[in-house]
């Protein structure tokens, strides 16, 4: 239903970035300093017809489990939405992108119902689907998006977690939310059940403004405050921002895989540019 460039010794990254004629991106994904396996998943694909994706997933129900629901998510997403018309509408694109994430359930959920090593395997997911600067965010679970501008934040989307929703009945405060004991379990969840809802919102971009898909290894560590501070920078390159979004989130522990996507609607580009290669979650 739809409602190669290291950043650091302590594990590997996987880094690419790039550039269309509106939207210069970059995307890096790192392992954190604690867990022995990244099960997050990120891609970003400039498409036909003027058309960017891009997909970040944080897996859960163990090592093997995590990181075949996020790779089963971005992959099954992206093969949907690889061959879309031009000039899609508005209403055209939400249908797309909910659709695409609906059958990556799906998929997810026939995968680990085949396989008891992938038993209550399940992954959040966060994706964004422009028609060059304009077009709708999708997202299940507790992975963010975030628009940037002027150094000044905006949440785009609103987790679909268990703290989050004491919070919002006003059961907890906004402190004890960050602070709370269960704030990883998630009440909504990508391949976990049958049936899942999607929550779509549309999105722009001015010149300027920057988009921000991220897991909650970014999220959680670090602030608004200084997410806004670096990714507001007039003077720092695109995958400068997200190197030390990154470098953040390992200096406040690294205890959780971290990725981090970046979106930036630029006047000019030069050219094409592209290198690199109720649920616990914890």
């Amino acid at each position: 239903m739809i409602s190669q460039q290291p950043a650091a010794s302590c594990g590997p990254s996987i880094w690419s970035w790039g550039e269309n004629n509106l939207i210069n991106t970059v995307h890096v994904s790192h392992v954190g300093r604690v867990r022995q396996v990244n099960e997050d998943s990120v891609l970003i694909r400039q498409l036909e017809h003027g058309y960017t994706l891009g997909i970040v997933a944080d897996g859960m129900g163990g090592h093997l489990a995590g990181d075949t629901a996020s790779r089963l998510a971005v992959q099954t997403v992206a093969e949907d939405l690889s061959s879309l018309e031009p000039e899609i509408s508005m209403d055209g694109l939400r249908s797309v992108l909910g659709d695409a994430i609906l059958h990556a359930n799906e998929v997810i959920y026939r995968e680990a119902s085949t396989d008891e090593r992938l038993h209550n395997m399940g992954t959040t997911i966060v994706a964004v689907l422009l028609r060059d600067c304009e077009g709708y965010i999708g997202h299940i679970g507790d992975s963010r998006a975030y628009k940037v501008s002027a150094g000044q934040v905006t949440r785009l989307t609103d987790d679909h977690t268990l703290v989050n929703e004491l919070f919002k009945s006003g059961q907890i405060t906004e402190e004890e939310l960050e602070s709370h004991p269960r704030k990883n379990v998630l009440i909504r969840a990508l391949g976990t059940d049958v049936d899942v809802s999607v929550e779509l919102s549309p999105v722009a971009l001015a010149a300027g403004e920057v988009l921000l898909l991220c897991s909650d290894g970014l999220s959680n560590p670090v602030s608004r405050e200084l997410i806004g501070q670096i990714v507001g920078s007039p003077d720092l390159p695109l995958e400068d921002k997200a190197d030390r979004l990154l470098q953040l989130a390992l200096l406040a522990g690294g205890d959780d895989n971290i990725t981090v996507a970046l979106f930036e609607h630029q006047e000019e580009a030069a050219g094409n540019v592209q290198r690199g290669g109720i649920h616990d979650r914890t």
